[in-house]
């Protein structure tokens, strides 16, 4: 009777499973999967972008489930595997998922009215660098080696420029790479950089202001890269295209309301969204010739 009784229970436990697995996209019990790539500090990153879970949860009816892995290359390889279906990706990462697992841009961000944005190198106010040709021989910090404008524009215009840094790191984001200029560990840091709105400047030194409110004179822009179209959000190969429409028009619904606005400002700094294709990116991969490499090859260092 035992033997009966434990052999049912396996078939049911298997049923179950089998069920679950194979249950729809959106549903509670296959939700779908939006990964956020960690330009920004994580804790902010998840809140927000459970917030925005949420509200689509309530427009489209889909279940979602939101990860923020610790760099871009775990997203864009996790668009790759199927393990994400919506990937918030930065510029360079989407390019990267696109060539190597057929990724779909869906929709590119706007941020105070910009459609695109550029790169910045910042040094030390106190220090004797003051502008790009005084980077060589220096220290400097990168974000991600799949960050445009923190990694692969600046590290393109120091090639072009034939400037050597003594030495460079990965310093794991946007912020990060301010405040490693900030304590000293850096003597020259790259990050986004977008127009002053109010009277204050947007770039990544803003993300640390309140804890630093001397951020803007301690730290300083010694140069610029040239302008690149804004961040995006993806969706992997083969995901159902009336979900995808679904989501895009809801996403667009909903940074056009108040709390929408508050949410995907406080996310990325994002005050709108629009339609976009890969040739919108072609612009890039002009850039990216300049190094003389595999795209690909930016994920292994």
């Amino acid at each position: 009777m035992f033997r009966k009784s434990f052999i049912l229970l396996l078939v049911l436990v298997f049923f179950i499973l089998s069920c679950t697995n194979n249950a729809p996209l959106g549903t509670k019990k296959n939700p779908v999967k939006m990964f956020f790539v960690p330009s920004m500090e994580a804790g902010k990153v998840i809140t927000n972008g459970e917030k925005i879970a949420q509200i689509l949860q309530e427009k489209t009816g889909y279940f979602f489930k939101i990860a923020v892995p610790t760099s871009y290359a775990a997203v864009i390889e996790a668009m790759g595997t199927g393990e994400a279906d919506i990937g918030w990706l930065a510029t360079f990462a989407y390019i990267l998922a696109h060539e190597n697992f057929d990724a779909e841009v869906g929709l590119t961000t706007i941020r105070y009215g910009q459609k695109k944005y550029r790169g910045q190198f910042v040094a030390r106010a106190n220090s004797d660098i003051k502008s790009i040709d005084d980077i060589q021989g220096k220290v400097i910090a990168y974000t991600d080696a799949a960050s445009t404008s923190g990694f692969i524009y600046p590290s393109a215009i120091l090639k072009q420029q034939h400037i050597k840094p003594a030495n460079s790191f990965m310093a794991g984001g946007h912020p990060a790479a301010m405040l490693a200029v900030l304590e000293g560990k850096a003597d020259v840091g790259c990050s986004y950089w977008s127009p002053i709105h109010n009277g204050v400047p947007q770039d990544a030194r803003k993300a640390l202001l309140e804890t630093y409110p001397n951020i803007f004179e301690k730290i300083k822009p010694i140069g610029y890269t040239d302008w690149i179209p804004n961040d995006t959000v993806t969706f992997r190969k083969g995901f159902p295209s009336e979900m995808k429409e679904k989501i895009i028009d809801a996403l667009i619904e909903a940074i056009s309301t108040k709390e929408g606005k508050q949410i995907f400002k406080k996310l990325y700094s994002i005050d709108g969204l629009y339609r976009s294709n890969d040739s919108d990116y072609d612009v890039v991969r002009t850039t990216l010739k300049t190094l003389d490499a595999d795209a690909s090859q930016f994920l292994k260092d």
